[in-house]
């Protein structure tokens, strides 16, 4: 009866052993979170609103509350993530820097750059959990409505 509770024992820590338990590798990095990259994508969509702004000063009261709004969201997001938000983005394609340079090639950029980011978040509410998908959704509907601000 010894031997066989011995031998239990021996089998049960043998693949204890193998299960990670007692060895010393560290745990895998979490995987990031899924909403992540929609604060890239709002940091840099702000950051394009502050080149064109910068280009044509004239569309600063059009243009500088969506980049204020786009803002806003990525601040939300790093704060439903727990993300700590990079510092200031550059744009990946700088809004005033079109091959005719006029306002309306620019504001053509945007909204391009801002039915891209719309798209984005439309896709990342249908697969986010029911308790992130409102917030994604509301910043879904208002990159929709800012392609009216840049028509």
């Amino acid at each position: 009866m010894r031997a066989a509770a011995l031998v239990a024992l021996v089998g049960t820590t043998g693949s204890l052993t193998g299960c990670g338990l007692f060895d010393n590798e560290p745990d895998p990095p979490p995987a990031p979170d899924p909403l992540a990259p929609l604060i890239g994508g709002a940091l840099d969509l702000a950051a394009r609103y502050d080149a064109a702004i910068a280009a044509f000063p004239e569309l600063a009261d059009r243009l500088g509350p969506v980049a204020e709004a786009h803002r806003a969201h990525a601040a939300e997001l790093a704060r439903v993530t727990r993300t700590t938000l990079p510092g200031t983005a550059t744009p990946s394609a700088p809004a005033g820097d079109s091959g005719a340079g006029t306002a309306a090639a620019t504001l053509a950029q945007l909204r391009e750059a801002e039915q891209q980011g719309r798209e984005a978040a439309a896709k990342a509410c249908t697969e986010a959990p029911a308790n992130r998908s409102a917030l994604v959704g509301s910043i879904a509907a208002a990159r929709a409505s800012h392609l009216e601000v840049v028509r």
